[in-house]
């Protein structure tokens, strides 16, 4: 069987998806025959899956708890607020509908030399945050409310000193529509969108297992979109812009899918647990 880990994204962040989706709301925990059952699915070696697991426990994420001879992988506090954080960010991502003030959220902040490791970790969370970069140290947003998150982010990078946020409106020099250009590759993020569409329209999974993989790599796909999507306002974007149409199928299939998905996991858990029971 060849190993599709590359073809879908890094076994890792694969098993990442699967711990959000599946283990986050109910007590934040899985087996590992369930995590190797899982990523099997996709067509990934046990050995390639442990690995993943491995790497998550190295980087704090979970943590191993035994049961004999067996290992029951608990998510850690970093790794419930690192998830928790994300599906909120996955899940509300596309649903504000509010009417724009045309006002604009920006931050300057300059990174020390002697911090330039913390550069990527800056433009990658406010990335997530749905932040576009106009130059080095200069995001924008066009949501003000997404002004908390971008101070803790600071402050948790501690760079906050020096940094500077500002709520602004556009002058004559440059238009709104000017700024989205310079900020976001809007022609990729409509294609992106368009293959999104293209890709998930004609599934139709029958059975648990089939849906488990349907809804994870529906997931999977939907969950890069907040890092090149600011949600740009309906004002700003034409009438036939991709990524409504994308929200709706995303919904439309998660709700579909959910429920069956979720009996394959619980299944799969249920097995294991009555392996070690008397």
């Amino acid at each position: 069987m060849a190993d599709r880990s590359k073809a879908n994204g890094s076994a890792k962040a694969l098993l990442l998806t699967v711990l959000g989706e599946y283990a986050l709301p109910g007590d934040g925990a899985v087996w590992t025959s369930t995590i190797v059952e899982a990523l099997a699915l996709f067509e990934i070696s046990e050995r390639n899956a442990r690995q993943a697991v491995a790497r998550l426990s190295d980087q704090g994420i979970v943590a191993a708890v035994r049961h004999g001879r067996r290992v029951r992988w608990r998510l850690t506090d970093s790794g419930h607020k690192l998830l928790s954080v994300g599906a909120e960010r996955i899940y509300g991502f596309g649903t504000d509908s509010s009417a724009w003030d045309s006002r604009w959220l920006v931050v300057f902040v300059s990174v020390p030399e002697e911090l330039r490791a913390k550069r990527h970790q800056l433009r990658s969370q406010l990335e997530f945050a749905g932040f576009g970069f106009m130059g080095p140290g200069i995001a924008i947003s066009p949501h003000l409310a997404r002004e908390r998150v971008a101070n803790d982010i600071l402050v948790d990078l501690g760079l906050d000193d020096g940094a500077l946020v500002l709520r602004a409106e556009t002058g004559e020099l440059m238009s709104n529509a000017e700024i989205l250009r310079r900020a976001w590759d809007l022609d990729r993020i409509a294609d992106r969108y368009t293959e999104f569409i293209h890709q998930f329209v004609p599934r139709k999974p029958r059975t648990p297992a089939a849906r488990f993989v349907a809804l994870t790599e529906l997931v999977h796909a939907w969950r890069r979109f907040p890092f090149g999507d600011p949600e740009i306002p309906d004002s700003l974007v034409p009438r036939d812009w991709p990524g409504r149409r994308a929200k709706q199928l995303f919904d439309d299939r998660h709700a579909a899918w959910s429920a069956s998905a979720n009996e394959w996991f619980q299944a799969a858990e249920a097995a294991e647990a009555a392996v070690g029971s008397p």
